[in-house]
């Protein structure tokens, strides 16, 4: 099975933009799962998992405004979660043009943030929604280590160095083959005109995370946790045991309060599960259809 790669366009205040994405599946199928990725990663982290769900569901995983394929804002301060939001609605209206207008989300990171404001609103077409190592309070440090990550010019002079540091920065996702490193590595690697190798992303994704403030993060998190409260769907969180980003007593809470959703932690992974192995695809899969693993 192979993805087809189709764009819709998208608008923000600073003007008009394209928003990639990949569709896998039966292009008539009116179940839709979307899957959207962690800051900076992009939507070929889901090959696996489209693929092992795609007799089940139409999967459509888009790269987020700055990434991949997707075109990058004319404002680097649009780089937050409304203009992702708002972005992903029309994505939705248009994957579900001939449904019933309703998606499952599955989202890793940043991506799980975006489904949790988008599912904690009236009339959400989140029906069913995953989330992947977040939730509405974030570690500080982890969030200080991953903005002076994002910021980095880095720059290599073949694709093996540049492999080599993406492994290194991505050890949290835990144990890989040799081979799955190298796709996460080449999914997110770009070679220049000049033969150097950089990273996908727009570097001025940086930008809002160098202007928030002690107060502007504090402000954040209760707006997180007042969607988190408003969700109704069904919902799944799933936590590395070793997440420096969401913590295990956040987890704990998140369990208690709005959609009070099962929690599975997975052993030996931290930030984040990269969901590529056999057993992780399977808990998906079992919350998503209902399907066990034979």
């Amino acid at each position: 099975m192979e993805a087809r790669l189709k764009s819709v366009q998208c608008s923000s205040p600073a003007g008009l933009h394209r928003i990639a994405y990949k569709e896998w599946g039966d292009p008539g199928n009116p179940r839709v799962l979307v899957c959207v990725h962690g800051v900076t990663r992009v939507s070929d982290d889901f090959d696996a998992l489209a693929q092992a769900l795609c007799g089940e569901y139409r999967v459509v995983c888009p790269d987020v405004a700055g990434r991949g394929r997707s075109d990058r804002l004319a404002d680097p301060n649009l780089y937050a979660l409304p203009q992702y939001v708002a972005d992903m609605v029309t994505l939705i209206a248009r994957v579900t043009a001939n449904g019933d207008g309703s998606v499952h989300w599955f989202g890793t990171s940043m991506g799980g943030l975006i489904g949790m404001v988008l599912a904690s609103l009236p009339g959400t077409p989140i029906t069913r929604l995953l989330l992947n190592d977040i939730g509405p309070a974030l570690d500080g440090s982890a969030l200080n280590r991953i903005a002076d990550y994002i910021g980095q010019d880095l720059r290599f002079p073949d694709y093996e160095s540049g492999a080599r540091f993406v492994r290194e920065v991505s050890a949290s996702f835990g144990p890989h083959s040799d081979e799955e490193w190298d796709k996460l590595a080449r999914d997110v690697l770009r070679r220049q005109p000049d033969g150097q190798w950089v990273r996908h992303y727009d570097l001025a994704l940086a930008q809002p995370f160098k202007k928030m403030g002690v107060e502007r993060a504090r402000q954040d998190e209760a707006v997180l946790w007042r969607c988190w409260d408003a969700i109704a769907c069904p919902t799944l969180l799933v936590r590395g045991e070793l997440s420096d980003l969401l913590s295990h007593a956040v987890a704990q809470e998140m369990t208690t309060r709005g959609p009070k959703p099962r929690l599975v932690e997975l052993a030996g992974v931290g930030h984040a599960p990269t969901f590529v192995h056999a057993d992780q695809i399977a808990i998906a899969r079992e919350f998503l259809t209902g399907a066990k693993a034979s």
